[in-house]
């Protein structure tokens, strides 16, 4: 656990991206004649799939350019570190923090590494970043959560899987702060819910352990221990993202977490664009500060399979005003959408083998 005792650790900018192409999940559904009743529980109508010309870096780059938008005060050349969260990078030896790094214009002398921790290695980035700019290593730190989901044909994590990503340019008393970190606190255990062996294209799943052992147990962990910690309750925050698997998850360990449902659907993606992986709550995040006011408290919780959590508390601070219009919102990207068939979703995809 770490209580920060200044208001000194802040966001500077943020960005985020999702792929313009939809597809309906009654045409998935549809696909494997499936019927949809089976699916209401999820509460997802719709996911958002790559392009054929995107994968996870692409989102990186295109939602890294957007949180340097919203810092205009800061220069590429400025930025110490990037570390990248995800799951699904195209390279298995090759970084794609590199690739960032040249796509922004950084400079040689840049601590450069992806992350992986299933839907949490965004927010391990997020904590690295937060590390070295209060230590003094760095002056800006670039964290990014992207992922192209990965789901078998056919398994119940087509339905959810979906892509899309979000940034973090995070710093230290400096730069005009949209937002600084008020604590954090993680969580972990060995627990099997999720994983994907070398070699192996799509991950498998352990579905009794989903929920009870490994989600609820490590999301209401983080969140509680944190609370704790800052000495909060539901009462001292205005907004709740947790991480999204799917469409009821979120609404459920908010509940549980005391939370009403009035603060978690505001960055709640899930029913509209699906499972982002390492970008989910991250993202959620995004789309609160797209629209919360100054003074505001977010909590955010990831969890990230196999198992863990990292939970933060969040102030919006004044310069949310003045940078919120730099850069395209979430809302611009959700709404800007074109569908596509199964057949499209699964040649853009790569599920059909050639």
């Amino acid at each position: 656990m770490t209580v920060f005792g200044d208001k000194k650790t802040v966001i500077v900018g943020y960005g985020s991206y999702i792929p313009r192409y939809r597809i309906k999940i009654e045409s998935i559904a549809h696909a494997w004649g499936e019927s949809l009743d089976t699916l209401r529980g999820l509460r997802v109508q719709e996911i958002s799939v790559k392009g054929p010309d995107e994968d996870q870096v692409t989102i990186a780059v295109e939602a890294a350019r957007n949180a340097l938008r919203r810092a205009p005060e800061v220069s590429p050349k400025d930025i110490g570190a990037i570390y990248s969260g995800s799951e699904s990078k195209p390279y298995a030896v090759k970084p794609t923090s590199t690739i960032v790094a040249a796509a922004i214009g950084a400079s040689m002398s840049v601590r450069l590494a992806d992350y992986e921790f299933a839907c949490k290695g965004g927010t391990e980035a997020i904590i690295s970043c937060i590390s070295q700019a209060r230590s003094g290593m760095i002056k800006y730190g670039l964290a990014i959560a992207a992922d192209c989901s990965q789901s078998l044909p056919g398994d119940v994590l087509e339905y959810t899987a979906s892509a899309g990503g979000s940034a973090f340019v995070i710093g230290h008393d400096s730069g005009d702060p949209i937002a600084y970190f008020e604590g954090q606190y993680s969580v972990g255990t060995d627990t099997p819910d999720f994983w994907r062996r070398d070699l192996i294209k799509y991950p498998r799943h352990g579905g009794r352990f989903t929920g009870e052992p490994a989600y609820f147990r490590h999301v209401i962990a983080a969140a509680t221990g944190l609370m704790k910690e800052l000495d909060m309750k539901p009462e001292d925050f205005d907004y709740i993202v947790p991480h999204q698997p799917n469409g009821s998850f979120p609404i459920e360990v908010a509940k549980r977490l005391g939370f009403s449902e009035s603060k978690v659907l505001p960055g709640l993606l899930s029913p509209i664009v699906g499972n982002f992986y390492s970008g989910s709550s991250p993202t959620g995040l995004c789309k609160v500060l797209d629209q919360a006011k100054p003074g505001q408290r977010i909590l955010l919780v990831s969890f990230g399979s196999g198992a863990g959590s990292d939970a933060f508390s969040i102030v919006v601070a004044e310069g949310i005003e003045r940078k919120r219009g730099l850069a395209p919102k979430v809302e611009d990207y959700i709404n800007r959408k074109k569908y596509v068939d199964y057949s499209l979703y699964a040649k853009f995809w790569g599920k059909i083998a050639r």
